[in-house]
């Protein structure tokens, strides 16, 4: 049985990978620091609870303490890393910078340390569609220049894909960067659009809508999941790939889907977009496709229908 080391691994995405992994028969050994910086841990360590599998071990350790990740990693055995675990969100990322740096950059330095000493070649980064910052073609491709981030955040993650460069070129190891475009899900992040704007509208509460005519590349959690296991699995030297649905979806189109499964009118308010956000997303997926063989399957209305149904579940909502 191979073992993967998954970090972040009660997140969102770090949770659904998981649970994956081990349906797939891999050995699982998670991390996670519980960081209640976006939201309250307690969903967190619910994620861990659906994890009860004789081959999922977890720690709750911060990756950017090395010496407790080093324990880890003298204790166990690994195939594959999957490196999911950072700070995550643009506007935080204005406010502690400083957190930003130690979890993405200092976390994903002591990451690669410990797989260059355990002879590790196998590695999963997670990116961010972030990286494109103020670029104005779309969709976004890999092979554009990235050279204009415009939030702490996206410049960790930016930050990031070049030390795993640099690790490749010196270790001669193999790492995928993916870039994800606004994953959306179950479990879903508190933080993101999708699940504020769902908790809103069911309480009758104002939703703000941020700028005139947003679009974003809303990319299913099972998508992104198949994405990042065939990263793990197919991925040969250094490569950056778009995990993304290529399929842009306007605010006002997701707003008339949240109403219509919802069964609810949203109450809107407009205020002018964040600094550090941009108003579209775009992803050109071909490099993912014609290597990883990446086919994301689910259109925003069976996603989005999918969420809405496992937050009356999970909330009691009932209209």
């Amino acid at each position: 049985m191979k073992t993967v080391f998954l970090t972040g691994a009660a997140g969102f995405i770090g949770s659904h990978t998981a649970e994956k992994l081990l349906s797939l028969g891999y050995a699982v050994i998670g991390v996670d620091n519980f960081d209640g910086l976006l939201y309250d841990p307690s969903i967190k360590r619910k994620n861990i609870v659906l994890l009860k599998n004789k081959n999922f071990t977890f720690y709750e350790i911060d990756i950017a303490d090395k010496a407790e990740l080093d324990k880890v990693f003298k204790r166990h055995k690994f195939d594959f890393v999957v490196h999911l675990a950072a700070r995550a969100g643009v506007l935080p990322s204005l406010k502690f910078p400083q957190l930003y740096a130690e979890a993405n950059i200092t976390g994903t330095i002591n990451v690669l340390e410990a797989c260059k000493d355990a002879g590790i070649k196998r590695v999963v980064f997670a990116s961010s569609s972030s990286v494109y910052g103020s670029n104005k073609k779309l969709p976004f491709s890999e092979e554009d220049r990235t050279d204009t981030q415009i939030s702490p955040y996206a410049a960790t993650k930016k930050a990031g894909e070049s030390i795993c460069h640099s690790y490749s070129h010196i270790y001669g190891m193999s790492i995928a960067c993916l870039r994800f475009f606004t994953v959306y899900g179950p479990r879903g992040r508190p933080d993101m659009v999708i699940y504020k704007f769902t908790k809103n509208i069911f309480e009758g509460k104002p939703i703000t809508v941020f700028g005139e005519g947003t679009k974003r590349d809303y990319t299913y959690i099972a998508d992104i999941v198949d994405g990042v296991i065939a990263a793990m699995e197919k991925n040969k030297g250094y490569n950056i790939y778009n995990l993304g649905n290529s399929d842009t979806v306007e605010m006002t189109k997701l707003l008339s889907l949240m109403e219509k499964y919802i069964g609810k009118k949203a109450i809107i308010r407009k205020a002018p977009l964040p600094t550090g956000d941009v108003p579209a997303t775009y992803a050109d997926i071909a490099k993912a496709k014609k290597i990883l063989g990446f086919n994301p399957k689910t259109k925003i209305e069976t996603g989005l229908k999918n969420f809405v149904d496992w937050y009356k579940k999970e909330f009691n909502e009932d209209i």
